[in-house]
């Protein structure tokens, strides 16, 4: 299983929607739950968040490799997901 590195935006409301839709998914896909996400504020975590290439919040990447970013759909959040539980 891999780690999901999530930047994202308190005030985002794309971002606010991505959470919605883990939270929607982890109860449709319980295996999900044991997935770690590193949830990365990037105004708290500028130098960190530099590091990563993406323009748009949230954007996630599994292992470093960019898997989202910008507005999520219900289909993009469960690809990212999957992407975590390939070994």
């Amino acid at each position: 299983m891999k780690k999901i590195e999530y930047f994202y935006l308190e005030h985002c409301p794309h971002c606010k929607n991505a959470d919605r839709m883990i939270k929607e998914l982890i109860e449709k896909r319980p295996e999900f739950a044991d997935i770690e996400i590193a949830k990365i504020e990037e105004r708290k975590s500028p130098l960190y968040a530099e590091k990563f290439d993406y323009f748009y919040v949230p954007s996630m990447f599994v292992d470093g490799v960019k898997c989202h970013e910008g507005v999520p759909s219900l289909e993009k959040i469960e690809a990212v997901l999957e992407k975590a539980l390939e070994d």
